[in-house]
C-alpha cells in the first residue's frame, strides 16, 4: 500500500487549474497550425491567427486565454493500492481549485445553486468523477470547461433501429445547432452506449484524448474521420465567420448497452480546450 498526502493533491490541482487557463496544450496549438494550412476562407484564417496570438499572449503574460475560466471537471483514476492521508480526495481537489483560482486571479463562475444564483467566490465546487483502477497511482485529468459550449451539449436516446446513421445524424445536428455559440473551432466528445449517465461520462472523458490522435479501434477511427469531414462541410467556420474549420476533432467512446437502447451523448468543447493531466 502506497500513501500520498492530501496536500500534494491540493497543490497539484491548484497548479493544473492555472496552467490549463494560461497555456493551451501542444495538441491544440498543432491543431491551429494545421487549420491555418487548410482553411480557405480569408476571414477564417484571420480568426485562427488571432486565436493563436491570443494563446501566445496568455502564455507569456500569464493571463487567462478566455474570460470564462470554466467549471472545473476532474476525472480522478485512483489506484486500488493507494491510500490518501490527511483528508478526503474530493475535499483535496476542491481545495486545489479554490487555491488555483484565487492565486491565479481566475474568474469565479460557479453559483451555489441552480436557482439561488449566489457566486461561491472561488469557482468551487468542482465536478469530480472517481474511478478505481489497478495500481498505486492517482491520475488526475482536469478540464476548465466553458459555459457557452457546455450549454450546447446534448443527449438523445436513439432507438436501436436508428443505428449508426441515426447516431451520426444526431452528432452532426448537435454541431450544426451549436453554430457560432460554441466558439468554434470546436471539439466534440461523443459517448455511445451504456445508459443515460454512462453515455454522458463517456463523452466527457473522450475530450481528454490528444487532438489528432486516432481512436485505437479502427472502425471508430474511421467513424471519427468521416464525422469530422462532414462537420467541416457545414460552413460554420472559426467563430462562426464561415470556412472549412468548424471542428478540430470528434472523439468517440463506446460501451455495451441494453438491447432496447442506443444512447448518444455529445459534449461540445470550444477552441479554448483547456485540459491538463498529472500522475501522483
Amino acid at each position: 500500500m502506497r500513501t500520498i498526502e492530501a496536500q500534494q493533491i491540493t497543490d497539484t490541482v491548484a497548479r493544473l487549474c492555472m496552467e490549463a487557463n494560461y497555456h493551451l496544450g501542444v495538441d491544440m496549438l498543432a491543431a491551429f497550425d494545421h487549420a491555418l494550412k487548410t482553411e480557405r476562407s480569408p476571414a477564417g484564417r484571420e480568426v485562427l491567427s488571432m486565436l493563436k496570438e491570443n494563446a501566445r499572449i496568455a502564455r507569456t503574460e500569464r493571463l487567462p486565454y478566455c474570460q470564462d475560466t470554466g467549471f472545473v471537471i476532474c476525472f480522478a483514476d485512483v489506484g486500488q493500492d493507494l491510500h490518501i492521508n490527511g483528508g478526503l480526495l474530493e475535499d483535496a481537489i476542491n481545495a486545489g481549485v479554490r487555491g488555483g483560482y484565487t492565486q491565479g486571479y481566475l474568474r469565479a463562475s460557479i453559483v451555489e445553486g441552480p436557482f439561488r444564483r449566489k457566486n461561491t467566490g472561488d469557482n468551487t465546487p468542482a465536478v469530480v468523477h472517481t474511478q478505481l483502477v489497478p495500481g498505486d497511482r492517482l491520475c488526475l485529468r482536469l478540464m476548465a470547461k466553458g459555459g457557452g459550449c457546455e450549454n450546447r451539449s446534448q443527449f438523445k436516446m436513439c432507438t436501436p433501429a436508428e443505428g449508426l446513421e441515426g447516431a451520426k445524424a444526431f452528432v452532426l445536428d448537435c454541431i450544426q445547432n451549436a453554430g457560432p455559440d460554441a466558439c468554434p473551432p470546436l471539439i466534440a466528445g461523443v459517448g455511445i452506449g451504456g445508459t443515460f449517465e454512462k453515455a454522458a461520462l463517456l463523452s466527457k472523458r473522450a475530450l481528454f484524448r490528444d487532438i489528432g490522435t486516432p481512436n485505437p479501434d479502427a472502425e471508430l477511427a474511421t467513424l471519427e474521420h468521416d464525422l469530422l469531414n462532414e462537420a467541416n462541410t457545414l460552413g460554420i467556420g472559426p467563430q462562426g465567420y464561415g470556412g472549412d474549420t468548424t471542428a478540430f476533432a470528434i472523439h468517440i467512446n463506446t460501451y455495451p448497452c441494453h438491447i432496447a437502447s442506443l444512447p448518444v451523448a455529445v459534449t461540445i468543447e470550444c477552441h479554448a480546450h483547456r485540459h491538463r493531466q498529472a500522475i501522483l
